[in-house]
């Protein structure tokens, strides 16, 4: 099928139709917050670990939302047309919710609860982000095949693939009312201590643990263990939607761009990377 088929803009980014049919994207506009709402954000390819993490500091480390509801159900994105289906409004609080949607892209109740909810936004290295894309794209059917890897590398670069991952972070970065969001990256979690990142997180949320249950978090949030999981590693989700068989859909944290782009490649990347974030004053774990 061509991109046309397969995917609808929506507020100057191409999303996947079969994901985000009209009746979605009209539930998300008009979408209701609360005040003790979590929202997990993220670009697309770096949400799954915490729909991992964020559920089992809130659930105290009882792992049984985790081992019971698959995570699209557990924190659900609120564009996506699952959503409409779940009776979110009937959710007690606090609900935990995902969006891939950009700052200037939130529905209007986002802006205007009071207080502020709470946002966790997860960065990953724009390479790996690039390369788990290109590896995801290949194996869905619901998105447009990568083709050759220097023509996706360009539509990524381009913000074509699922918008500009540039764009993104600099809209999030750039928030208003920062003091309700936590920045934190897919690299402090996979090469830094865990228990740390763990507890850093808990207390954002404001939620008080002790040591041993930080502990036993942690180590459930292994990339290796999470892998383990069925109700996180989309093996439920059918062949002729997600064919595993080609490629994991957890597949690896950090690195992989190096198994995948050329020199050349990795120089041009780098190049439009410093370009395109010159003004950014945040500091990246991977610069």
């Amino acid at each position: 099928m061509t991109e046309a088929e397969l995917y609808t803009l929506y507020k100057g980014v191409y999303v996947p139709s079969y994901l985000h049919p009209p009746e979605s994207l009209r539930y998300y506009e008009d979408f209701s917050f609360r005040p003790d709402d979590i929202l997990i954000v993220t670009y697309p390819k770096s949400t799954t670990w915490m729909q991992e993490i964020v559920p089992l500091i809130m659930s105290g480390g009882d792992p049984a939302s985790i081992e019971t509801l698959h995570n699209w159900v557990r924190v659900p994105w609120l564009e996506e047309s699952l959503a409409c289906t779940l009776n979110l409004e009937e959710r007690p609080s606090p609900r935990m919710f995902s969006t891939h949607f950009r700052y200037n892209m939130m529905p209007p109740s986002f802006y205007e609860v009071k207080p502020k909810l709470q946002v966790i936004y997860i960065m990953r290295n724009p390479k790996d982000v690039f390369t788990s894309a290109f590896h995801y794209f290949g194996i869905t059917t619901f998105m447009v095949k990568p083709g050759p890897l220097s023509e996706f590398l360009q539509k990524f670069l381009d913000g074509k693939a699922f918008g500009s991952w540039f764009d993104h972070v600099k809209s999030w970065l750039s928030a208003e009312d920062k003091e309700r969001i936590m920045y934190i990256s897919y690299e402090e979690l996979s090469k830094q201590d865990l228990k740390d990142s763990v507890t850093r997180i808990a207390q954002f949320l404001e939620k008080s643990l002790d040591t041993e249950v930080i502990e036993k978090i942690a180590d459930r949030c292994l990339f290796k263990n999470m892998k383990k999981n069925s109700m996180s590693n989309y093996s439920a989700v059918p062949k002729e939607f997600m064919d595993q068989t080609k490629s994991e859909f957890l597949r690896k944290v950090a690195g992989d761009w190096k198994n995948l782009l050329t020199a050349a490649e990795a120089e041009h990347f780098d190049a439009v990377y410093k370009d395109k974030m010159k003004d950014v004053k945040y500091k990246f774990v991977w610069d």
